[in-house]
């Protein structure tokens, strides 16, 4: 996801002022009704009355795993979740997944593109785009634009300073967290800068535009959510972005909420009123428990340094293998029974969290359809 633990690994924010845009290359909008084969059908027939007669939309979230399993398997779960009653969806942001054995990575931005045509109501975005070494702040810039205009008041832009598995594998750099820091509030502010839509000449310590000009952005505001899971990066979330993004867990931390708070209050904003997106691990069927503790295992502790600095797949996968057990990987997960899962996404949306569900299941449509029939409708909203 992006979002650091420690405050040597941690996470900083992004800008807090001006319209946000964001968007996919071009023709990505055409290509979601033309090229996704058995996503098409689904596709379409989910845009088509969509409305009429439509599950109510819960403001509970569903990810979207590329590291995991193919674009057009993550579109037409995207139009089910959405059919479900999920109001919002995320797409993870790598170049490489997290560990081997998960076996995907294609281009998110194109997965965002065609969700954008795909689906009619949900919001969606990334969790995290790391805008500082391989994505430069004036592609990240044109890139949320044009999606903001493919997807008015639909789309978000989640940040945060990144992985050495997406960014040193593939651009040999991958600085420590000071620097990644302030490469990623230097990046936010030239992607604010440049959706304003005027001709821009920047000059930064890390970034530059020389009479640079974003010729199309969108008329309605597209926000960015910082990913934080350290002190440091909560108070950037707070300060700089407009909205946060974290784990679960990080979100009754109370050394993380104060954090945020201070941040927030420092721009003069209100904290209890800023988006809060956490990532709530789930498994709807115990046969799958361990196949989806397996390929996710490294989260136990996504940001300890040897796994953060680590860019090789195969070795985050052996050094997570050798630090936990699997039982201890799905031990915080809900599982079970529809009553436990409810207790779970019930307690974030109690704190202001949109609750985003995961699930690491192979059977994606069993997981959405188990919330849509035992879980969804039971929440208190």
């Amino acid at each position: 996801m992006g979002a650091d633990r420690t405050d040597t690994t941690d996470t900083a924010g992004t800008g807090g002022r001006g319209p946000t845009r964001r968007g996919v290359v071009a023709g990505a909008a055409t290509l979601g009704t033309a090229a996704l084969t058995g996503a098409t059908a689904a596709s379409t027939a989910a845009a088509s009355g969509r409305h009429e007669g439509a599950a109510r939309t819960y403001p509970v979230g569903f990810v979207l795993s590329h590291e995991q399993f193919r674009t057009q398997d993550l579109v037409r779960w995207g139009c089910q979740a959405e059919e479900a009653g999920f109001g919002y969806l995320w797409t993870s942001d790598h170049v490489q997944p997290w560990q081997d054995d998960q076996q995907h990575s294609m281009h998110p931005w194109i997965t965002q593109g065609l969700l954008s045509q795909a689906t009619r109501q949900a919001t969606f975005g990334t969790g995290v785009t790391c805008p500082t070494y391989r994505h430069h702040p004036s592609e990240v810039a044109q890139a949320w634009a044009s999606l903001g205009i493919l997807a008015p008041g639909r789309v978000f832009l989640g940040v945060g300073t990144g992985e050495a598995l997406n960014e040193k594998a593939s651009t040999g750099q991958f600085g420590p967290y000071e620097e990644r820091a302030a490469r990623l509030v230097e990046a936010v502010q030239l992607i604010r800068e440049l959706w304003t839509g005027e001709r821009t000449s920047f000059r930064g310590t890390y970034y530059t535009t020389e009479q640079f000009k974003l010729y199309d952005v969108p008329e309605v505001p597209v926000p960015i959510y910082l990913a934080a899971s350290g002190p440091k990066s909560a108070y950037n979330a707070g300060r700089h972005g407009d909205g946060w993004i974290g784990a679960a867990k990080d979100f009754s931390d109370p050394e993380l909420t104060d954090a945020f708070a201070r941040g927030a209050a420092d721009a003069g904003k209100d904290p209890d009123t800023m988006p809060k997106l956490g990532e709530l691990f789930v498994n709807v069927d115990e046969f799958d428990l361990e196949h989806a503790a397996t390929l996710w295992r490294f989260t136990v502790d996504s940001w300890d340094p040897g796994l953060l600095y680590e860019p090789n797949p195969v070795r985050i996968q052996e050094k997570a293998a050798a630090k936990w057990p699997l039982e201890q990987v799905h031990l915080s997960w809900p599982k079970g029974s529809p009553g436990n899962h409810i207790t779970a996404v019930q307690q974030l949306l109690d704190a202001g969290v949109t609750p985003m569900v995961h699930s690491g299941q192979r059977d994606q449509s069993r997981v959405i359809d188990f919330y849509r029939r035992f879980v969804l409708p039971h929440l208190q909203v």
